[in-house]
């Protein structure tokens, strides 16, 4: 390693997070937004902000993770881990790329072994959270702005055979539910609305972000897409977007009836979540005293998916390690960008 510096970056496909360590802390952590699905100067931009934001990383080491290889520029995933890796030796001094149980891998070598590098960004947290809570057993949720990752742990080790977001999918580990970008046609056929159940229309009119702006759980700093309209993210547009949703306006009710009506679609939400949770507890036998890890920017809602007599911690605050003296956002953006911290904690220790 160059220094005691090391960045961990976790490339996706709407955000790029990046984590700074010092001698194994958390110094700063930041997210950027990144279209990457609408070019690769998306993440150029990203990359430009982060060196902006620290200089001297031509001084640091770089371990990386990616999910953004998914997006539709690219042809197939080997396409997208080989043009993302190469972007990356671009701009950073050999940045190493994390492949899971395979180990790391060059920026040269990424394109060969692009099955083991493709969404192994949620190995990374989950590999984190089990060797800093060894030997406890638990499961790591991890809910972001689209997605959640819920992984077993117990023993120091991940719990599970599934790698490929394909069997990750049919364990229920991966669920396409997140609290900013998720459209809200996706979290169920119908939903309640003065003391009647109604059809939804399935079009793109509101999503996620739409019904934690109006409960107030959602941090503003967090939601950095634009909103499915593209107009403002206030309460007035996210009201007119929700009622969109059931062939109505926002003049049609008032501000409390579509704040109930945002905490219905939150129950729906949290009733898929929970159910996919149990899935996962289940299969892997997690019991009373399991420990149910927090992460991601909807983190805020796992004390309610998680059985009442499991122990709930944050990996911000029990499994990264923030600097002496930090400030609060950090330890908020350590938490939302898990994967990078995990990464570049991952290196830290395999790299000596």
């Amino acid at each position: 390693m160059k220094t005691a510096a090391i960045v961990g970056w976790d490339i996706g496909g709407a955000h790029v997070k990046a984590a700074l360590l010092e001698h194994g802390r958390v110094r700063d952590a930041a997210q950027w937004p990144c279209p990457l699905w609408q070019g690769m100067e998306h993440l150029d931009a990203a990359l430009a902000a982060a060196l902006e934001r620290w200089p001297g990383l031509e001084e640091a080491s770089h371990a990386v993770t990616m999910t953004g290889e998914l997006v539709d520029l690219f042809e197939h995933r080997e396409q997208g881990v080989g043009r993302i890796a190469a972007a990356l030796a671009a701009a950073l001094p050999g940045p190493r790329f994390f492949g899971g149980d395979a180990g790391w891998f060059g920026a040269a070598e990424a394109g060969a072994a692009w099955r083991t590098i493709a969404s192994a960004n949620w190995l990374a947290t989950a590999r984190h959270c089990a060797l800093a809570l060894a030997p406890e057993q638990g499961l790591l949720v991890d809910i972001g702005s689209t997605t959640t990752d819920l992984v077993a742990f117990a023993g120091g080790r991940v719990l599970g055979a599934s790698r490929s977001d394909a069997d990750r999918l049919a364990e229920g580990e991966l669920v396409y539910h997140g609290v900013v970008r998720t459209p809200l046609c996706a979290f169920g056929p119908r939903v309640a609305w003065r003391g009647r159940e109604l059809n939804v229309m399935n079009e793109f009119f509101a999503t996620s972000a739409d019904v934690y702006r109006l409960t107030g759980e959602l941090d503003p700093a967090h939601d950095q897409q634009p909103s499915a309209d593209q107009a403002p993210k206030d309460a007035a547009h996210s009201r007119a977007r929700l009622a969109r949703m059931i062939g109505l306006d926002a003049r049609d009710a008032d501000a409390a009836e579509w704040l109930e009506f945002a905490r219905a679609w939150r129950g729906l939400q949290l009733a898929e979540l929970r159910g996919q949770v149990e899935r996962v507890a289940a299969r892997h036998g997690l019991g009373p005293g399991a420990v149910a890890v927090a992460a991601g920017c909807g983190g805020f809602l796992v004390a309610e998916l998680v059985p009442p007599h499991w122990r709930r911690c944050d990996y911000a605050g029990d499994v990264a390690r923030p600097a002496p003296g930090a400030p609060p956002q950090v330890l908020a953006w350590a938490g939302v960008g898990a994967a990078a911290v995990a990464v570049a904690a991952l290196a830290e220790k395999e790299w000596r």
